[in-house]
């Protein structure tokens, strides 16, 4: 009986046979598997390259998240993170073991990007870009003003519109941009960077409309919040509705609820140095009244006092005089009122002529359309067959007969009138005679 280790074997694998064996056999059992547990050992390879394990309580598992997929990852992976991740089960032969390919990763129990938002904001923090101290102060009475949105959204309107009813004496800038999708973040970071170049700019408004979470993701990216600290001149960030909070809302100078709240903004602290204007002057003149006034009673009581019984008609003059200014100071005043009053009526004036450029713009813009429609019109192949022209046709009706020599005898074709056609056969040809003889003939 021979012994157990001369017995030869039926074959003999290589290392790189078996590995193949076991790579073919986990690939195929485990096409697409998704996965939970804490990332650790975490390391960005220079290629953009993502190496991590994934670890429960009792086991880990190597994973690994190549540059194509990790660009789209919205947040940061870090050790401690939990994760499910979606990939397929790979063995790397070189040193023979599995590993997790992975596709896609989401938080566990918070949304990818809520997390990156986070994850930012967290980030901005700590290196200052939130500090109250590098806020700039709105202008005291802006002049021109920049706006970047869309220029098709309802952000511009409620701007527009809310400027217009305050009849706020601005020039205004618009930058459009794309909003929301691929490519946004980029033109919101050109606009802001344009418009801050630009000389006698007082104030920017950077903003949208409402939406989710993904369509202000655009006002959430990196590149956004550091342009608008960049820039020097003060940034009203007026993205969505009240609820609706961006990274692009705790880096910028001030923070508007809603656009149309941006533009009050805007022209709030010029109404408001109107108005204290407008105060003042009112307490100037109450204050001179009542100088005056009693100016007027001391000026009196010494008319009646015996020592200045001989400076009466001295006193009586000066009374005169001081009458005199209250009048010129109140006609200064009226004047100046006047001048107001006549800023508005030039205001609405412009207006005006506004409208009535853009009226007659429309008017003749509708006259050429109707002239180029009337043209076309009398151009149309059925206008012309309406006029009592057929038109002839071959192949049953797949080709337009335009010469003679098109025509086939004892071939059917098709005759097309403005109304109706028929199906005749070629009975004879007359490849010399014209239309001009037919006429003739008819004399």
């Amino acid at each position: 009986m021979k012994s157990d280790s001369l017995v030869r074997p039926d074959k003999v694998y290589t290392v790189s046979q078996i590995t193949q064996l076991i790579k073919l056999e986990l690939e195929n059992s485990f096409p697409l598997v998704w996965v939970e547990g804490e990332v650790s050992n975490f390391h960005r390879h220079q290629s953009g390259h993502l190496y991590f394990t994934l670890k429960d309580e009792r086991c880990q598992l190597r994973s690994v998240m190549f540059r194509s997929q990790a660009q789209r990852v919205p947040f940061e992976l870090k050790d401690g993170l939990q994760l499910i991740c979606r990939g397929r089960i790979n063995v790397y032969e070189p040193r023979g073991e599995y590993q997790l390919l992975v596709e896609l990763v989401e938080p566990k129990g918070k949304g990818a990007l809520q997390l990156a938002f986070e994850q930012l904001k967290e980030k901005l923090r700590a290196e200052g870009l939130f500090d109250p101290r590098f806020k700039k102060k709105l202008p005291l009475l802006p002049k021109k003003v920049g706006i970047v949105t869309s220029p098709r959204g309802a952000a511009i309107v409620d701007i527009l519109r809310t400027l217009e009813r305050r009849f706020a004496r601005l020039q205004i800038i618009i930058y459009p941009v794309k909003v929301q999708g691929e490519g946004a973040a980029d033109e919101i970071v050109d606009g802001i960077e344009y418009l801050g170049k630009l000389p006698d700019i007082d104030v920017l408004i950077v903003g949208r409309g409402g939406g989710s979470i993904e369509d202000l993701w655009a006002f959430n990216e990196e590149k956004v919040a550091r342009a608008i600290f960049r820039c020097s001149i003060p940034i009203i960030s007026a993205v969505g509705h009240e609820v609706d909070f961006t990274i692009a809302d705790f880096v910028a100078d001030v923070r508007a609820s809603t656009p149309s709240a941006a533009a009050e903004m805007v022209v709030e602290e010029e109404q408001a140095f109107q108005e204290k204007i407008e105060n003042l002057r009112e307490r100037f003149v109450h204050l001179e009244k009542y100088y005056l006034q009693e100016v007027g009673h001391k000026i009196t009581s010494l008319t009646h006092h015996r020592v200045f019984q001989n400076f009466r008609v001295k006193l009586l003059n000066l009374e005169q005089r001081v009458d005199d200014l209250e009048m010129r100071a109140w006609k200064i005043i009226k004047k100046e009122q006047q001048r107001i009053a006549e800023s508005k009526a030039a205001v609405l004036l412009f207006s005006e002529r506004i409208r009535n450029i853009l009226k007659r713009s429309l008017q003749e813009l509708k006259a050429e359309w109707e002239r180029l429609s009337l043209q076309l019109h009398n151009l149309s192949p059925l206008n012309i067959l309406k006029r009592g022209y057929v038109l002839c046709w071959k192949d049953r009706g797949q080709i337009v007969v335009r010469r003679i020599e098109e025509v086939e005898k004892d071939k059917e074709m098709i005759v097309s009138f403005y109304r109706g056609e028929f199906t005749c056969q070629v009975k004879n040809i007359d490849r010399a005679k014209r239309i001009q003889s037919r006429f003739e003939e008819k004399k």
